[in-house]
């Protein structure tokens, strides 16, 4: 069975991570970046903030949607969304490379289909008539 999707959402948590790297602004903020351009996404803006007494947290906006992140270094700690729509751009391999770049120990991930093409249908109060997006093909098992 395959499912039509307009967008991936992975969500991933990184645990045991550098603590250094978590506390440092620009360094997530640069490792973001990286992670959008890694996937294959054309970056548009990204926003950070350092939380006191630490602790970052931030989105990349790419052109397909976007990436985020919060980090708590007290914890060696990471949770990232990764959300892009269209064909064009990999989420896992900003996973991979998020991954070696904190540092961490240990990842935990999913995907979400986001999007389902049948349900927008479905609940449509009207005929769809310009359908723009480029659906992703999902394997269900």
């Amino acid at each position: 069975m395959k499912l039509t999707t307009l967008g991936r959402h992975v969500l991933i948590e990184y645990y045991n991570c550098d603590k250094d790297i978590l506390k440092d602004h620009d360094k997530i903020e640069e490792i973001m970046n990286e992670a959008a351009r890694v996937s294959g996404a054309t970056i548009v803006e990204s926003c950070f903030h350092t939380f006191n007494p630490y602790g970052v947290s931030g989105a990349v906006i790419i052109s397909e949607s976007h990436l985020t992140i919060h980090t708590w270094p007290e914890y060696g700690y990471a949770s990232v969304d990764v959300f892009t729509c269209g064909d064009t751009v990999d989420p896992w391999r900003a996973e991979d490379f998020l991954e070696k770049a904190l540092k961490a120990e240990l990842s935990d991930s999913y995907e979400i289909g986001r999007g389902m093409a049948d349900k927008i249908h479905k609940y449509s109060k009207g005929e769809i008539v310009v359908e723009s997006f480029k659906p992703v093909e999902v394997d269900v098992k």
